[in-house]
């Protein structure tokens, strides 16, 4: 057992990670919408923006925690916190990336909701929930490793 496992909220963790992957899951439906029915259903849009706000959070939920127990670093924004967790090897550099900007998404969502351009809801469905699959993948392995 490691010293840091001692500060590692698992129950947190595994919380979180069952979010993203029900998000998940009903992103993937809502993705397979053809995309005209999508863009004419306000109910679709609507729940694919609410699942994105969502997944990102639970992702950032975790993220906050690890960089607080593991990097014993603040982030100074939401993007922020995926940098600290690449620096501090539990994240893959390529996936800080996509992550940082779902992270600026997420953001762009939560604050300018109406104004987010449905086209790229769908682009993100279609395209890039694999990230967050990828990400809760990568939180598994280092979790597994911190249990020891």
């Amino acid at each position: 057992m490691t010293e840091n496992n001692l500060y590692i909220n698992y129950e947190l963790i595994t919380d979180k990670l069952a979010d993203i992957k029900k998000s998940v899951a009903l992103l993937n439906t809502i993705g397979q919408v053809e995309p005209q029915k999508f863009y004419k259903d306000e109910i679709l849009v609507s729940g694919a923006k609410y699942q994105l706000i969502l997944s990102i959070e639970a992702a950032q939920s975790i993220c906050n925690h690890l960089a607080a127990r593991i990097a014993k670093e603040a982030p100074r924004s939401y993007a922020d916190c995926f940098r600290i967790l690449g620096d501090n090897g539990i994240l893959s550099r390529d996936l800080v990336q996509k992550l940082v900007s779902m992270a600026r998404f997420r953001n762009l969502l939560a604050n300018q909701y109406g104004k987010v351009d449905n086209s790229i809801v769908l682009d993100i469905l279609k395209h890039n929930i694999v990230d967050l699959i990828t990400y809760t993948k990568e939180i598994k392995l280092f979790i597994s490793s911190a249990r020891g």
